[in-house]
């Protein structure tokens, strides 16, 4: 962690990626209410609701904003009317349109970068934050999935902070002893909207079923996966990342109320958890925070209401994309990128009605099956290749059904 963000007692910087989606407008509400902690200097979004974008800045008062996609005239005009209507006409900022918008955001030099992309498009931003040495708050696990060793040798010691709830959990119970002392990671699930479902049962699952998740409210591609348990494979592969525990002891568990974020398995059997309400706003404090807890960031759980909290196996006939997503883990270089790559294709298909809910984890298993990974160290060029051949080879799959 930077000097700036642990020691001094102005607000911590934070440049918000993705400031438009579910992390970034938690995280805007996060910041207003603890401005004498954080004060936002960057944002950037993809651009598909430019109107929000200029709100957010003009509420910020952000000197910098980066969107991927739209017309910076409008964008100007947009921020120019929520201006006059706050009340600071004056307020004139840098804007960058382009796909690069959000690596120069993220290269601002904020103390805190959270990242809040989905998908792997947030793999360069994630580099950019890490080369101007801002500490990463890192919310879009795809980044770290599929560049895995480039972006741990980017990384200094304790720069990245992870927000998946999941592995703030574990980051968290991971106080509680000496790296030495783990006996293995478990990772929580919630089991998705079609728990205790055969596979049979899954064949007539429609994109509107699939988009209703029991707890969160999350993006279409987020809330698909957490449906084919894709999302709890990707977390798998990125708790072996962050944690440096090997797959073979990192077990998933379903755990339906998800009060239970995750838990910490120690040599001596002691189990370490993190509790609380199922929502995000503890892991996006903690990131932007880290290591200081934002006082009253969530409401406590009620403990004198009756609540019955349950622990199930996870069943790997009707749900593969875990067991997938440790064999391609285990297979490291390109594999987990073109598994996510595959995925993301797959999902888009799935939602345009030319496949079936099952077919989303075929089609990613048999693009994974013929990817043949190149050899030497991991580039992101290598990346990008593997990622356009699997979004190439499942669109050719994805048309022979």
């Amino acid at each position: 962690m930077t000097a700036s963000a642990s020691s001094s007692s102005s607000p911590r910087t934070v440049a918000l990626l993705g400031s438009t989606g579910s992390i970034g407008t938690q995280a805007i509400t996060l910041v207003q209410a603890n401005p004498d902690r954080f004060r936002v200097v960057a944002l950037s979004a993809g651009g598909s609701d430019l109107r929000l974008v200029a709100q957010q800045a003009v509420a910020l008062q952000v000197p910098l904003i980066g969107v991927a996609r739209g017309d910076a005239t409008h964008l100007r005009e947009l921020i120019s009317d929520a201006a006059r209507e706050a009340g600071s006409a004056a307020y004139r900022p840098q804007i960058e349109i382009g796909d690069d918008a959000s690596c120069i955001v993220a290269a601002c030099g904020a103390d805190v970068v959270l990242n809040g992309i989905t998908g792997s498009i947030g793999l360069r931003p994630t580099l950019a934050a890490l080369t101007a040495g801002s500490t990463l708050a890192l919310a879009n696990k795809e980044s770290l999935i599929v560049g895995g060793p480039i972006v741990k040798a980017a990384a200094a010691p304790g720069q990245i902070v992870p927000v998946d709830s999941e592995h703030s959990a574990i980051a968290q119970s991971l106080t509680a002893g000496r790296d030495t002392e783990v006996r293995r990671l478990v990772v929580t699930a919630s089991g998705g909207p079609f728990r205790g479902r055969s596979r049979d049962d899954l064949r007539q699952v429609t994109p509107d079923q699939a988009l209703a998740h029991p707890n969160f409210a999350m993006g279409k591609v987020i809330t698909t996966n957490s449906a084919t348990l894709v999302n709890k494979g990707l977390e798998v592969i990125e708790a072996h990342l962050l944690f440096d525990v090997p797959f073979e002891r990192i077990d998933v568990v379903v755990h339906p109320q998800q009060f239970i974020h995750s838990m910490v398995e120690f040599v001596d059997g002691a189990v370490v958890a993190q509790i609380g309400l199922p929502t995000m706003l503890v892991p996006i404090a903690l990131g932007l925070g880290w290591p200081h807890r934002v006082p009253d960031a969530e409401t406590p759980i009620d403990w004198t209401t009756a609540s019955d909290w349950r622990f199930e196996p996870l069943d790997d006939d009707a749900f593969p994309a875990v067991r997938l997503a440790r064999q391609v883990g285990m297979a490291g270089s390109t594999h987990p990128a073109v598994y996510n790559a595959a995925n993301e294709e797959a999902v888009e298909a799935f939602h345009d009605g030319r496949i079936g809910f099952l077919d989303i984890v075929d089609t990613v298993s048999r693009v994974a099956d013929e990817h043949d990974a190149a050899g030497g160290a991991l580039t992101v060029e290598q990346v990008l290749e593997a990622e356009s051949w699997a979004r190439g080879r499942a669109q050719q799959i994805l048309g022979e059904r």
